[in-house]
Order: C-alpha cells, then structure tokens, then sequence
C-alpha cells in the first residue's frame, strides 16, 4: 500500500500536466488513464520520459516537471479525480510493472523522505476504514 500512495503523484501528473496557482490544471481531468496502462508501448514511452532514458512528448515533458513538485507538496495540489487516477495507476504499475515502479520510486524518492510520509498515511487511512 505504501507504494501505492507514493506514486499517486505519477498519476496525477499524467492527469494534470501543468501548475495552476493552488490545484493543478484539472484541463486533462478526462484523461484517458486506461488507454495508457492498457496500451505498453505508450505506458513505457511515458517511463523512458520520466527515467530520462528517451524521448518525452509535451506532456511527458510536463509531467516530469510536475513530479518532485507533487511529491514534495504530497499531492496536495491535486484535485480528488487526480488523486483517484494516481491510485489506480500506481496499482497497476505495482502489479503489472513493479520493476519500472521501483526503479521510478529510486529516482524520484532516493532518500525514501515521501516513502515514509506515505507510510503514514496508509496506516492513518488503514485505520480510519476500520472504524
């Protein structure tokens, strides 16, 4: 679970590409996430983009750009629908992609800081279902 919240920013960015004053743009809230996880060769353009290993689109350019930013404000300039898409992302990516999550998860996260604060809040929001 803990890796599923760290890469919430993953999804919100690709959801939302660009800063707004307080929230990020909600202009790729319709984003189509599922055409992403489900088509391989699109899903590993957007990694080799983010792990600097090849080309970025606009949009891949931008997410890079947004990541740390996500990760450092613990994603709380995104709206819940990106929140939501960053969950689902980041569930699919640790099932059905884990190396290249933990190989994002070292670049983005090397000291581990946000891995920890998402730790937290999975056993806060662990907690909170159970009662």
């Amino acid at each position: 679970m803990a890796h599923l919240n760290l890469f919430v920013v993953l999804v919100a960015s690709l959801v939302c590409f660009t800063l707004a004053e307080e929230k990020y743009t909600t202009k790729f809230d319709n984003f189509d996430v599922d055409k992403v996880l489900n088509n391989n060769r699109i899903l590993t353009s957007y990694i080799k983009c983010l792990l600097d290993e090849g080309n970025c689109t606009n949009e891949g350019r931008e997410l890079r750009k947004v990541l740390p930013d996500a990760l450092k404000t613990d994603c709380s300039k995104c709206t819940e629908v990106q929140k939501d898409r960053s969950e689902k992302v980041i569930k699919f990516l640790i099932k059905n992609r884990s190396t290249d999550f933990d190989r994002l998860t070292a670049k983005y996260d090397p000291s581990g800081e946000y891995k920890k604060k998402i730790e937290k809040f999975d056993s806060e929001k662990a907690a909170a279902a159970k009662h």
